[in-house]
């Protein structure tokens, strides 16, 4: 894996299981590296969609942990109602291209601020489960890693701890203003 620093720059970039770009993020900035996730975070960054060719801007702040072992990924949304989650069960990670790549498996866990959850696009995953051909192992470990998750959700896991969330905020906005008054130089 390259050498990577606090405050550097990445694209995201999701694919489904048939190698095809699904969707594109303009930005992360990587806030912390540890032995099994990185911790990234953006703003109102630019998103793309391949096949549809849509754009739009997050509308809010982001902090996203990628895993190195795990099939899930964990998108923390800082909405001015309160914080909430979008959990993407994917492949764990790769950085290639100055890019964070993964393969997005359809299946995804929203956690609301006010605590519940729902899992989403199951008849998605059904659907690509057939045209794509996962294999019944595949099909294990993104259902174990979708229970795994929701595990980790229910224990309290630090992914989900809302004033760590805050403190990596809190990094992004001082990477952020920092490289915005060296840029007015």
């Amino acid at each position: 894996m390259q050498k990577m620093c606090v405050g550097d720059k990445f694209q995201i970039h999701c694919y489904k299981h048939n190698g095809r770009l699904h969707r594109t993020w303009d930005e992360a900035i990587l806030l912390e590296t540890n032995k099994d996730y990185l911790v990234f975070g953006n703003d109102k960054t630019l998103v793309k969609t391949e096949l549809e060719n849509n754009t739009w801007n997050t509308k809010e702040p982001a902090i996203i942990y990628f895993f190195k072992k795990q099939w899930f990924n964990i998108i923390v949304q800082l909405k001015k109602t309160g914080i909430s989650y979008y959990c993407n069960i994917a492949s764990p990670f790769i950085i290639e291209d100055n890019a964070i790549k993964y393969i997005d498996y359809d299946l995804d866990l929203r956690i609301f601020s006010g605590g519940s959850y729902k899992i989403l696009d199951r008849m998605e995953y059904q659907y690509h489960k057939r045209i794509m051909n996962y294999s019944n192992d595949l099909d294990k470990v993104i259902n174990n890693g979708l229970d795994r998750l929701i595990k980790l959700y229910l224990s309290e896991a630090l992914f989900f701890d809302k004033s760590k969330n805050y403190e990596y905020y809190q990094i992004y906005k001082k990477i952020m203003e920092a490289e915005n008054s060296s840029n007015f130089k």
